[in-house]
This record gives structure tokens, sequence and C-alpha cells, in this order.
């Protein structure tokens, strides 16, 4: 094909740039653009994750409820619970293991019923808007929850379950250090980077892919480069999460129950480790479809050969 001037045309291919533009600007602008897309997906997810997820009051209550009834909870709260109460009462040395034992099987028994769950429900709600108040507030001290009406509530059951020396326990307007000073400034600062970003950051990762791919050269590539970064960033985030949770239980005080702290872990990052997996099951179909396109396309083209060339017209001999 000849343009008018007489001089071949180049022949158009897919994600031709407009005239006057050189060509090495996509070859370098488009994987750019899809790498910066590919990181800032996971980081989007953690963010959403933080601000949508545990921020909110009534995905993280819905996220804790079930703890109520996972057999290393109710043995951590029967435990704390049986240590609080023979650390006010006084036994006999000879006495002092039946009524322990006893009192921990009948804590332990109250775990099981309807008004522990209700308790425990209380004492998340208490504690998640304690925190955030403090997240959101400027406050320097560190954030205390008044356990007193937890307690009383649990102090009824006991006596009503005959429990010894339950009616001893005493009830009080006791504040319990959910999160120190120091441990605040570090949560508030990080949140509050994490709020802002929620929106941003998902929204611009998809703008910078569409954009990656858009400009490309060979669009069926970038897209396929696309879809294994997004898979490969889903990954890593998975990876964080389960590097995150190993580094959490070992660094627990040897008093406290690791299949407990475990079971709280795994609640409260049930739904970032799904969306994990979405990315990766997102970006492992987008790169398999670009490749089966792509890869469908040459076939086709190869089997239907080159295209026959123009037979030339007869010259007419001069007169």
């Amino acid at each position: 094909m000849q343009s008018p001037t007489g001089r071949p045309l180049a022949p158009a291919h897919h994600g031709a740039l407009p005239e006057g533009v050189p060509r090495r600007v996509p070859g370098v602008l488009s994987p750019v653009l899809i790498a910066l897309a590919c990181l800032f997906a996971p980081l989007g997810a953690l963010a959403g994750w933080a601000t949508y997820g545990i921020g909110d009051p009534a995905r993280y209550a819905a996220a804790t409820a079930p703890l109520a009834a996972d057999p290393a909870v109710r043995d951590a709260v029967a435990e704390a619970v049986t240590t609080g109460i023979m650390r006010e009462v006084r036994v006999s040395p000879a006495l002092h293991g039946p009524v322990r034992a006893f009192t921990h099987d009948a804590v332990r028994s109250f775990t099981r019923t309807e008004a522990f769950r209700t308790a425990w429900n209380e004492a998340n709600r208490a504690t998640h808007a304690a925190v955030m108040r403090a997240v959101h507030g400027d406050g320097e001290g560190p954030v205390t929850l008044d356990v007193a009406p937890v307690a009383e509530r649990v102090k009824r059951q006991l006596v009503r379950d005959r429990v010894p020396y339950a009616h001893r326990i005493p009830v009080g307007h006791s504040e319990v250090t959910v999160l120190s000073a120091r441990d605040l400034d570090r949560l508030r600062k990080g949140y509050r980077v994490l709020e802002l970003t929620a929106f941003w950051l998902p929204s611009l990762a998809a703008a910078l892919a569409v954009a990656g791919v858009l400009v490309a050269a060979h669009r069926r590539r970038a897209l396929f480069a696309t879809g294994l970064g997004t898979a490969l960033g889903g990954a890593l985030l998975g990876l964080a999460v389960a590097v995150g949770r190993r580094l959490t239980l070992t660094g627990l005080p040897p008093d406290v129950s690791r299949a407990a702290a475990a079971a709280v872990y795994d609640a409260l990052t049930g739904t970032l480790r799904v969306v994990t997996w979405l990315l990766v099951v997102l970006g492992v179909a987008v790169a398999l479809g670009a490749w089966v396109t792509g890869h469908h396309g040459r076939r086709r083209r190869a089997s239907a050969g080159p295209a026959p060339a123009p037979a030339e017209e007869p010259r007419r001999a001069p007169v």
C-alpha cells in the first residue's frame, strides 16, 4: 500500500502511537506504569482492610464474635478468670489445688453459655471503641478500659453456678491498659496513613494498569505482564501476612496462650487473606487469558499463510 506521494506506508499494528511520538516512549513508560500498578495493588488491599475492615465497628465485631466459641480462646479466658479469682481469695495450701480445679471447671463451663458470648461481644466492642477514639484523638496517655460492667456480669453468673468464693470477687472501676502510650503513637501514625490511602491506592493502581496497557506498543504482552505482576503482588502480601503471624506469636509473653492468640490473629486477618487470594487468582486469569488469545492469534495467522501478491496487468504493446 502506498501513500499519495508514492512512498510505501508502514503496516498498521495494534497499539500504534500517534505520528510524531518516538517509539521508545511506550517502551519505557508502559513498564513503569505497570510496575507501579502492581506495587500499589497489594498496598491498597492492606490499607482497605485496615480502614474498612478493622476500623469498622460492625465488621470488627463480626470478625471477633465467633472467637467466643473457639476452644483455645475459651481455655485462655477460663485460665485468666480462674487466676484472678484465686488471687482475690485466701484458702489454705491444702485446699488451694482442689478449689482452683473446681473453679476452673466452673469458669470453663461458663464460657459455653450465652452470657459469656454476650460479655465477650461487649468487651470487644468497648475495646475497639476505646482504641479508635484514641487513634483519632490527640491524647498522649495509654488506652484504658473499665472492665467493671463485664466483671459484674461474670461474677453474677459464677455466683449463680455456685462457684466457691465467687461472691467475694471484688468488682470495682478497674482500669485495664489496652494500649500503651508508646504503641498508641506508632499505631496512630500508621493508621492515619492507611486511612488516607485506603481509597486512592486501589483506584490509582487500576488507573495505572489501564494506562500502562493502553500506551504499550504490544498491548497483549503488557496485559500479560500486568496479570503476572498482580498475582506476584498478591502472593507477596499473603507471605507478609504469614510472616506477621509468626512474628506476633513468637513475641508473646510466656503467660499468653499462643493458640488463643493465633485464633484472634486469624480471625482479624481473614478478610485480608481472602483479598490476597483474589489478587492471585485475578492476576493469573488475566495473564492466562492474554497468553491464550495471543497464542491462538499467532496460530491463526500462521495457518492463513501470506497473502498472495496481486497479478500484474498485461502491458499493451505500443502502437
